[in-house]
């Protein structure tokens, strides 16, 4: 099966400021990663600022930790997994 591209075509990195912990910091993603990440935010009733809190104190903790939106994305990725339905 041959892809195809995402709708709305393939768009590069938006960047938005968001206040973690007190401090601004800039974070870039795609289009389609921001959606997924408010989505995530609603699902929890949370703000946007503090689930990325919450992902950037799961990434701190780790040993060699990634930039904040490499953090994400992979955070995203296991939450695509996550939801969906296991194979009968």
């Amino acid at each position: 099966m041959k892809p195809v591209a995402p709708p709305g075509g393939f768009r590069g990195p938006v960047k938005r400021s968001i206040t973690i912990a007190g401090h601004a910091t800039s974070i870039s993603l795609e289009p389609g990663f921001w959606t997924a990440l408010e989505a995530a935010a609603a699902r929890r009733s949370l703000p946007l600022s503090a689930l990325v809190a919450a992902i950037d104190g799961l990434r701190i903790e780790g040993e060699d930790p990634p930039n904040l939106a490499s953090a994400i994305r992979s955070w995203l990725l296991g939450e695509v997994g996550a939801n969906r339905p296991a194979d009968s």
